[in-house]
């Protein structure tokens, strides 16, 4: 079976009062379940406070993003055993901001994956076109080149130990959402890139879907055979749209095909 996973991707976004009612609320609502998996990825300030507010909950806590250094003169940057430090279990890799906004390369997300699996971390691998690459009918080839990066890194076994999401670029922040179908389809293409390394390590691997995932449409997505949780932004800082999506999730356990 997959477990199904969804993880609030809060970005840029919180303070010490908003987080703790988000995060107590949270705590409170999530019921003890082992139908699924809940996990916000707060900002590096705001970890230590998700550790001491969901720490005797069974919502888990990551980062965003990751120096591939274990340490050293990288000033501004955080190593995957600081965030060991404060109780991490995710981490986010390759997130389409981190990779147009600061220039992150295929190469340098997959050091970035390599390096959370060393200190332990699982991390959540983001790949995804932008509208002009989709509309040119380049969506599989965009998708496959950011996954062969990671997977000519670690292999599939290290691609078992992490998460897989699809985040169509087009789809985050705008509103828009792709549909079931169009969802499924990336994701069954993925799978299938995956199987053609290792069929066991695809069909146990999670791949969930990023881009406008709200309440409204999270049930129908997750729904779909390959789509195994959401990766959510903006409705991950509304504790109660969250929690909602979070326990749409929950029913939605499918059998490795």
């Amino acid at each position: 079976m997959r477990k199904p996973l969804v993880v609030g991707n809060w970005k840029m976004h919180g303070n010490l009062a908003a987080n703790a009612k988000l995060l107590a609320a949270l705590a409170e609502g999530w019921p003890s379940s082992k139908q699924a998996d809940c996990v916000v990825c707060a900002p590096y300030p705001y970890l230590f406070q998700a550790q001491a507010l969901l720490g005797s909950s069974d919502v888990r806590w990551g980062a965003q993003s990751l120096n591939a250094e274990g340490q050293g003169a990288f000033t501004g940057e955080v190593s995957g055993s600081m965030l060991r430090d404060f109780g991490c279990k995710y981490v986010i890799v390759g997130h389409s901001e981190r990779r147009q906004l600061y220039g992150e390369t295929n190469d340098a997300v997959a050091a970035k994956y390599a390096a959370a699996l060393s200190h332990g971390l699982e991390p959540i691998l983001c790949v995804g076109e932008t509208l002009a690459q989709r509309e040119a009918g380049h969506t599989e080839a965009v998708v496959a080149e950011q996954l062969d990066a990671v997977l000519l890194t670690v292999g599939p076994a290290g691609l078992s130990k992490g998460v897989l999401a699809y985040e169509p670029v087009w789809a985050i922040g705008t509103g828009k959402t792709a549909s079931p179908a169009q969802a499924q389809a990336v994701h069954k293409f993925l799978r299938g890139k995956v199987a053609a390394a290792d069929v066991d390590v695809a069909n146990g691997l999670r791949i969930l879907y990023g881009g406008s995932v709200k309440a409204s449409n999270a049930e129908t997505l997750f729904a779909q055979m390959d789509i195994d949780g959401g990766l959510v932004g903006g409705a991950s800082l509304q504790w109660d749209e969250f929690l909602s999506i979070c326990l749409a999730a929950r029913p939605k356990a499918k059998v490795a095909s």
